[in-house]
């Protein structure tokens, strides 16, 4: 599925043209059909990317990327939707960005090819990692409060955290599940833990 797919978006600016910078002269001309809020149609991307940095939540977002895990595109769609400060690629550089509906043109994305430089950058810059997996130990997000600065940290599809992942968290957490499955997708426990803070730290979005 293409951006264009994604909304039927507006057509061609209609009257005088707006004399403000942040607007786009193509997208004023041919129409604006990108999967963007109202309050950004027309505008250029690197305005709207300006626009969302004066905004941006206390929290970032990380994953481990060791098989290519089609999920992490959907990590940063959900990251983008809850405006994560950042999202942390931890291991292979390259990762399916389909899955990011290319939200990720609008989202800050940084790569660590290890646990440890990760973990390295986590502290330098005085963020808890917060691990969410459901591990023995791992306490239930949803009797917690999680912290208003911190990194999320998420594993593989399937294999979960890695080892060196979670002997890096300073706290662990997990999802409380009611069927049969072991686990849920990584993409779905991520939108979960972003909501938690968000209920708990962010304010109303803007109209």
């Amino acid at each position: 599925m293409t951006e264009d797919q994604l909304d039927v978006g507006v057509g061609p600016w209609v009257g005088d043209l707006p004399d403000d910078p942040r607007y786009d002269p193509e997208l004023l001309a041919a129409g604006d059909r990108r999967n963007v809020v109202d309050r950004y149609r027309y505008w250029r991307r690197e305005a709207v990317v300006a626009d969302l940095d004066e905004r941006r939540h206390d929290f970032h977002v990380a994953i481990e990327n060791w098989q290519h895990d089609f999920n992490i595109g959907t990590v940063v769609r959900n990251a983008n939707a809850f405006l994560a400060a950042e999202v942390h690629i931890v291991g292979l550089r390259r990762w399916n960005r389909r899955g990011a509906m290319v939200t990720d043109r609008y989202q800050h994305v940084r790569h660590h090819p290890t646990i440890e430089e990760f973990v390295g950058w986590a502290g330098g810059h005085d963020l808890p990692v917060v691990g969410i997996d459901n591990l023995p130990g791992s306490r239930p997000l949803e009797t917690t409060t999680l912290p208003r600065r911190c990194v999320l940290l998420f594993g593989q599809e399937g294999p979960g955290l890695s080892d060196a992942a979670r002997a890096a968290c300073d706290q662990l957490f997990s999802i409380a599940q009611y069927g049969s499955t072991r686990s849920i997708n990584a993409g779905v426990a991520s939108g979960i833990a972003m909501h938690a803070w968000i209920r708990a730290h962010a304010a109303a979005p803007p109209s």
